[in-house]
């Protein structure tokens, strides 16, 4: 979304991003002359396929797999090099093809200067519409190498305090009760869980959880509840069980029905598939409770940024999530961590092949990397 359209459209939140991401843009131009020699090249962008190896079969409401394709991009200036990715799981219906096909038509060797971000940004966002995955793969690599030219994490650049982190929760995907068991067994470093809902044994999930674990529980649907009367009935049950929130219980369609809900639950019920971009967010007031935001949906971190200050001057609660991803992505969406109540921040740990290091969780808390840009860095024994 480009800076004039969500100024257009956020009345409600003019002057928050006043005061945030185009405070951290001023602050880029500031901070360049000493931090960055200015080339005369243009940017380049690179890009490989990388596909996540996932630990074990990850099951939602709609679907299993064992893996997620996935895209690793790179921007390079002057020396330095700026990391990015895009994940796609299969209901955000971007494909390798299609990432590979965007990214073809990225041309970034016509900027020759990576702090003019809002101006790179709307050309990337111009080219074609959706596309958010890819579109975020540009974003994040972007801001790593501007952080890295000015040596500078971004939540610092925001102005963000890294000890006012949430607790990120651990997924525990649909399985059977011994599967349940051990997983939440190997998630005991964690104080918060995240446990799939919307099949047939919902019930069955919760109680398994609990019969080796009494930590705070996030529940997620995945639009696998239909009926708004039963959805009600299962949110009050799960208000009994330490459940925090219920993430996306209905179908994204039955706006009149999430509505209903809401404004009887016990519990916050949160946007998830509904909600993609800033555009969308607007229709969200009086609907739902929160929105979780997740880079792969809305187009990276500027992108995001936007979204939870709107959302916040709304009066929405806020979750950062994440897909299944390297190091790379998470961290990048752990940098906005601070500005969240809550975050689902466990995607690089789903996967067995990560190629990076970067965020870490010590104690249940998002602990960021006090490195520059997004805060990773590759592996030296790299699988």
């Amino acid at each position: 979304m480009k800076k004039r359209d969500f100024i257009k459209i956020g009345g409600l939140a003019t002057g928050a991003l006043l005061t945030g991401c185009s405070a951290s843009t001023t602050d880029m131009s500031a901070k360049r002359t000493n931090s960055a020699k200015k080339s005369s090249a243009g940017l380049k962008l690179s890009f490989r396929p990388y596909e996540l190896q996932l630990r074990h079969v990850f099951t939602v409401a709609a679907n299993s797999r064992t893996t997620t394709p996935g895209i690793l991009t790179t921007i390079e200036y002057d020396g330095v090099t700026g990391f990015g990715e895009a994940s796609m799981p299969p209901y955000l219906g971007e494909s390798l093809k299609s990432v590979t096909e965007f990214l073809s038509k990225v041309n970034l060797g016509q900027f020759t200067d990576p702090f003019l971000m809002e101006d790179i940004l709307d050309y990337v966002e111009g080219i074609m519409p959706g596309n958010h995955a890819a579109k975020a793969s540009v974003d994040i690599a972007l801001h790593d190498l501007t952080g890295k030219l000015m040596e500078q994490p971004w939540f610092r650049l925001w102005g963000l305090n890294p000890l006012k982190t949430p607790n990120s929760s651990f997924t525990i995907g649909i399985d059977t009760a011994e599967v349940v068991k051990q997983k939440t067994l190997e998630a005991k470093a964690f104080k918060i869980l995240k446990v799939k809902l919307g099949r047939d044994n919902d019930k069955e999930m919760i109680e398994t959880v609990r019969s080796v674990t009494d930590v705070p529980l996030y529940a997620d649907v995945n639009q696998g509840w239909k009926d708004k009367q039963k959805a009600l009935e299962m949110v009050q049950w799960l208000s009994g069980r330490g459940v925090q929130f219920v993430e996306q219980p209905l179908p994204k369609e039955q706006v009149d029905d999430i509505a209903w809900l809401t404004a009887r639950s016990p519990l916050p019920i949160m946007a998830d598939e509904a909600l993609q971009t800033v555009q969308d967010l607007l229709s969200m007031k009086g609907i739902y409770s929160g929105i979780n935001v997740k880079l792969m949906k809305c187009g990276g971190m500027n992108a995001a940024y936007k979204m939870i200050t709107m959302a916040r001057q709304m009066g929405m609660k806020i979750l950062v999530g994440c897909m299944t991803e390297t190091s790379c992505a998470v961290t990048a969406a752990a940098q906005l961590s601070p500005l969240a109540d809550w975050a689902d921040l466990d995607g690089n740990l789903l996967i067995s092949n990560d190629i990076y290091e970067g965020m870490t969780i010590v104690d249940g808390k998002v602990t960021l990397p006090d490195r520059p840009g997004i805060g990773i860095v590759e592996k030296k024994n790299k699988i």
